[in-house]
């Protein structure tokens, strides 16, 4: 992989490019971020973009998750959040039925 600085790639745009070979992947960064992969697309674009944006999820998941235990926040588990989603469905179901939405149990 290569990396082209920003300064360089917006002053001289594609001809900061020309020293990659065809096919491989280039690292725009700057001195303090941001980062972006200029990453080179060949066959079956949608597969390829379904790939990057489930990679670029699990990066947001890992970073929200590092953030968490960071905060010193006590662990949810899957059931908990369940809960909660079904809590939050069955509240909008009733207003949109125009009913009084019953009282939320936050764990």
């Amino acid at each position: 992989m290569r990396q082209v600085s920003l300064r360089e790639f917006r002053t001289r745009g594609v001809k900061a490019l020309e020293k990659v070979p065809p096919g491989e992947t280039i690292l725009l960064a700057g001195q303090q971020g941001p980062a972006y992969f200029l990453v080179p697309a060949h066959g079956d674009l949608t597969a390829q973009s379904r790939d990057l944006m489930l990679a670029n999820a699990r990066a947001a998941m890992r970073e929200q998750w590092r953030m968490i235990a960071e905060s010193g926040l006590p662990e949810i588990t899957h059931e908990e959040i369940d809960a909660e989603i079904a809590a939050v469905r069955a509240e909008r179901d009733a207003r949109q039925k125009g009913q009084r939405s019953p009282k939320r149990r936050i764990a």
